[in-house]
């Protein structure tokens, strides 16, 4: 079984591909004309932002966003090239790889559990 800081970045990795979905789709919608584009767009825009909700119960808001709209937009950019969308380059592709190196690094970088105890303690409407 997955310990729940892994589950928690699958959960995110699988949120950053419905990224790309709903991203792809927005622009199959024509403006939210077509039906099936904008259904597809709506339905993977709510579960992407779900999963990225639950993945930072786990992971740091900053860490799991910098992911989330990395591999996303790498994944939406290499789509629209595979498919002819949009022109392939080298450098593109350069850049690209490095969206998804960065965003796999924050994932290999330490986890600094100490630090969210030097945080203040949220103040409750009842401390008001």
């Amino acid at each position: 079984m997955l310990s729940k800081n892994a589950s928690a970045w699958l959960i995110l990795l699988g949120s950053a591909v419905l990224e790309a979905v709903w991203a792809t789709a927005l622009g199959l919608s024509d403006g939210f004309s077509q039906a099936l584009p904008t259904i597809v767009f709506a339905v993977t825009a709510t579960l992407s932002m779900v999963g990225l909700g639950i993945a930072v119960k786990s992971i740091p808001l900053g860490t799991a966003y910098a992911v989330w709209v990395g591999i996303g937009a790498a994944l939406t950019v290499g789509w629209a090239m595979a498919t002819g969308v949009e022109p392939a380059s080298p450098l593109k592709l350069l850049f690209i790889a490095g969206i998804v190196g960065c965003a796999a690094g924050l994932k290999l970088l330490p986890q600094d559990r100490g630090a969210a105890q030097h945080l203040p303690a949220r103040r409750t409407k009842q401390q008001h």
